[in-house]
């Protein structure tokens, strides 16, 4: 039987619960994802409140929501700390130049404007989740860590395949993507934005069509690492690796 953990806050709407054997219930959730689930299945429900549970504080007190996507937990927005989890600050690099030859943590805002915060979050280069060059340190809040490649490979699977993963972990609409945002439900609300990167020569490039999302693997022989990639005219979810200089947004994972 199958126990089912609901997160949710006064908005989201339960209905069509059906009690008889057989018979389905239906999760209307604010994302606009419908969930459902065979009541013969079920052997109990459980209930978060917005109270608590249901979110988590990084160091330097921006909030997160939290959300399952089968049996794994992520925040559901793009890191913004500036500091790791311990307290220790992450230098700013504003300089183009001194970025694009940084061997050593640091992090950005696109096109250094801390307007885009909200809702992007900041820019990491690898070298931030590196723990072998950091000392240790755990940019992400105390729980959790920068996803490993599996785990994302795991979320793509889970999702039918990195062909559709893309279309179910974006933000639905153009409100920030730029259209068509091609097979956009966020049905996981995952809500994939297009924060964009810091790339080549330091430059800042396609916010609004592209967000990228660093793991924690780095390739065994180029010196480069692994990231996952979402474009707006395409529902897959991409893997590749690219220079640790590179800035890109971080999505957390529970330990």
């Amino acid at each position: 039987m199958k126990r089912i953990v609901a997160f949710f806050t006064m908005s989201v709407l339960l209905a069509g619960m059906a009690m008889a054997q057989n018979e389905t219930m239906y999760i209307h959730l604010k994302t606009g994802a419908i969930a459902n689930y065979p009541v013969n299945d079920i052997d109990s429900i459980v209930f978060y409140d917005g109270g608590g549970g249901n979110s988590v504080t990084d160091i330097d007190g921006n909030v997160y929501t939290i959300i399952e996507i089968g049996p794994q937990s992520w925040l559901g927005q793009n890191l913004k700390t500036t500091r790791y989890n311990d307290g220790t600050p992450i230098p700013l690099q504003t300089d183009a130049g001194i970025w694009d030859t940084l061997s050593t943590h640091a992090y950005c805002w696109y096109e250094n404007d801390i307007t885009y915060k909200e809702p992007y979050g900041a820019l990491y280069n690898w070298h931030v989740i590196n723990m072998a060059e950091n000392g240790g340190k755990n940019v992400c809040p105390i729980g959790w860590h920068v996803p490993e490649d599996d785990e994302w490979t795991a979320l793509t699977d889970y999702l039918g395949g990195h062909t559709v993963a893309g279309g179910k972990l974006k933000e639905a609409g153009t409100t920030h993507w730029t259209p068509p945002n091609s097979g956009a439900t966020n049905e996981t609300g995952f809500t994939a934005l297009p924060g964009g990167e810091r790339g080549t020569g330091g430059a800042f490039a396609v916010m609004d069509s592209e967000g990228n999302w660093w793991t924690a693997y780095a390739h065994p022989t180029y010196g480069s690492a692994y990231y996952r990639s979402m474009g707006f005219a395409s529902a897959s979810v991409y893997r590749t690796h690219l220079s640790k200089t590179f800035g890109m947004s971080i999505r957390c994972i529970s330990d």
